[in-house]
């Protein structure tokens, strides 16, 4: 199985996403602010994972911590989680899972500092453990709802890549194809960053599932001639309307699904609904470089003086949703989640 994210001999070691497909270079963390950076440099990437690598961030920093005393060790984490927090703003999980060791750190007001930072290592671990059995749960779930011989278009990379492992939009189609119920996985490329032709067509091969890689352009053609029945994507945060903030480009592609009459499904752990969020009006969008679009891979393609707006995600309305698929089960609109 692919292992993005793991702990080995006291350090946190990921797979550098920014390296595939070409090369498979692992990189050791030994301290948060090396998992901040890896963050944010998408080293690791998705939002379970990100949430998954921020937990173990959080668990190094209490064990670099000198601190001899309850209240030592709380600020030392303390500080680690606003590093950590800071990163990426858009993906909820990784929230998630900062506010669930900081629970911990409070709650552990009895405990010895050496225990304490025990038990954040197993929280860590546990919630990566928790994160890869969602990931299987959504994904029989989700291959429940592909029909026998499906063609599927997917956007972004919501694998094993994107999580502890398996994956969210992945481990639905890997379910299916597991069932013999997959005839071929249309992947779009994802630009600017490229994670459906670098990751999610790595993946496939990997695994041996059938697929194309098109353009982000060419999915409305696909659809018109007939060649997708459903759409299934990943989500980075989702409100409690069902409005779902995934990689930039996932509006369009279910802008054209409604068009064409095609399912769009959206597979993701519960972790990544946020119900305080009414909608997705407030939806913070992580804006990245523009050197991203001015260039590929390295090779610039457009004027170093043109200005770039590049947001990271955009937001589909609930209503373009047909399915909200987690491992607690398939939702269908109209879309009420609480906490």
């Amino acid at each position: 199985m692919i292992t993005p994210v793991r702990w080995e001999d006291g350090r946190l070691v990921l797979l550098d996403q920014t390296k595939l497909p070409t090369q498979e270079v692992e990189r050791a963390c030994t301290a948060w602010p090396e998992v901040a950076d890896a963050i944010r440099t998408l080293v690791v990437r998705g939002a379970p994972a990100i949430g998954v690598a921020a937990a173990f961030g959080v668990a190094l920093a209490a064990r670099a911590s000198r601190a001899a005393n309850h209240a030592g060790l709380l600020a030392d984490v303390e500080e680690a989680i606003k590093g950590l927090a800071a990163t990426r703003p858009t993906a909820v999980n990784l929230f998630w899972a900062l506010d669930r060791m900081r629970r911990l750190v409070v709650a552990g007001t009895d405990l010895p500092p050496a225990r304490l930072r025990e038990r954040l290592l197993e929280e860590a671990q546990a919630i990566r453990s928790e994160d890869l059995a969602a990931n299987r749960a959504m994904g029989a779930h989700g291959a429940a709802l592909v029909p026998e011989g499906a063609r599927l278009l997917t956007h972004c990379n919501a694998g094993a890549l994107a999580t502890a492992g398996y994956g969210t939009a992945l481990g639905v189609i890997r379910a299916a194809h597991e069932r013999g119920k997959v005839a071929m996985v249309w992947v779009g490329e994802t630009r600017p960053v490229m994670q459906g032709s670098r990751l999610t067509a790595w993946e496939l091969v990997k695994e041996g599932i059938p697929h194309r890689l098109i353009s982000d352009v060419a999915a409305g053609l696909v659809m018109k001639r007939g060649e997708v029945d459903l759409v299934v994507t990943g989500a980075d945060r989702i409100a409690a309307n069902g409005d779902t903030a995934n990689k930039i480009g996932t509006y369009s592609v279910a802008v054209l699904a409604r068009h064409h009459g095609i399912p769009f499904y959206v597979a993701a752990p519960s972790s990544t609904i946020d119900p305080s969020i009414p909608s997705g009006e407030t939806i913070v969008i992580e804006e990245r470089d523009g050197a991203e679009v001015r260039g590929v891979a390295g090779r610039q393609t457009a004027p170093a003086a043109s200005p770039v707006f590049n947001p990271a995600f955009d937001v589909t309305p609930a209503a373009l949703i047909s399915a909200i698929i987690t491992e607690r089960g398939v939702f269908r609109p109209p879309y009420h989640f609480s906490g």
